[in-house]
């Protein structure tokens, strides 16, 4: 059986090794035109190759030619990139016509009289009782309690500085601005910080490694930075004529955040108000920083 299987196998290939002619006559001379000598192996190399080549020749022209995008499926890239930002705009549009027309309906209410109006007055007391009742505080009671809440705000804030100056004094705060105090800390009449007076167009630095929290502007404080620390310690710095720091930026200790300057409501000339904040509690800046 195997010596039939191998002889079967070698008749094959011999079949496939013979060489066959292909000759073109002339019909009326019988005169040879065109001869071509292959085998049955050669035939099947020569198709095969025509077959690789036709085939990279047809991915090559779809992959890198614009004749893909007229194949169902593939697509021009701009135009996905026109149709999202078509899209939007058409989003944008809809609330917007969305606005109008809520507006007009509330002018066509306004029209017609269905507007809101101011609500009643709450009805008057006819009956008297209280008509003679003394609800003023008396002066005693104004002073008590003034006496109360300063005694409070202060012995809390003597009590942070007391307990709290402990924790976090092994940090090294970084002097904001060098120049002269002209108001110090005083938690009495509100006032929070120091307000440090230098020359013109003094760089404000950071006094330590931290977050900005906030950077902008206020009506009463002009422009305002305001920095988060390690420790759960912030620093304020208000009163700037600009800010180079935006909300989110990482900034060291000493690096310039701002300038000095005169805005805000709260300022009658160009200094710094410097607050140093430590669980929620404002310290004086003069136990920590040397200015």
């Amino acid at each position: 059986m195997p010596e039939s299987k191998n002889s079967r196998w070698k008749i094959f290939t011999e079949q496939l090794r013979n060489k066959y002619r292909l000759v073109i006559l002339n019909d009326d001379s019988f005169a040879e035109k065109f001869a071509l000598r292959l085998s049955p192996l050669g035939l099947i190399i020569l198709l095969g190759s025509i077959t690789i080549v036709m085939t990279t020749f047809v991915i090559s022209i779809v992959a890198f030619t614009p004749l893909r995008e007229y194949i169902p499926g593939y697509g021009n890239v701009n135009d996905r990139k026109e149709l999202l930002s078509l899209s939007a705009r058409a989003d944008s549009l809809e609330k917007t016509l969305a606005a109008r027309d809520w507006y007009m309906d509330n002018i066509l209410k306004v029209f017609e009289g269905h507007a809101e109006g101011k609500p009643p007055k709450p009805a008057k007391d006819s009956t008297g009782k209280y008509r003679n009742l003394d609800i003023k505080p008396s002066q005693e009671d104004l002073k008590l309690r003034s006496d109360i809440e300063t005694n409070q705000l202060v012995s809390t804030s003597d009590k942070v500085s007391a307990n709290k100056i402990g924790a976090i004094s092994h940090f090294f705060f970084f002097t904001p601005v060098k120049g002269v105090i002209t108001s110090s800390y005083n938690p009495r009449d509100q006032h929070f910080g120091v307000d440090i007076v230098a020359k013109e167009d003094e760089l404000v630095k950071a006094t330590l490694d931290g977050t900005v929290l906030f950077s902008g502007f206020t009506a009463d404080d002009g422009y305002v930075i305001q920095i988060q620390h390690a420790n759960n310690i912030t620093s304020v710095y208000k009163h700037n004529a600009s800010v180079t720091k935006h909300t989110g930026d990482y900034v060291k200790a000493g690096e310039p955040i701002s300038v000095i300057g005169n805005t805000g409501e709260n300022t009658s000339g160009p200094h710094l108000h410097f607050e140093i904040w430590y669980n929620g509690f404002a310290l004086n800046p003069q136990d920590y920083v040397v200015f």
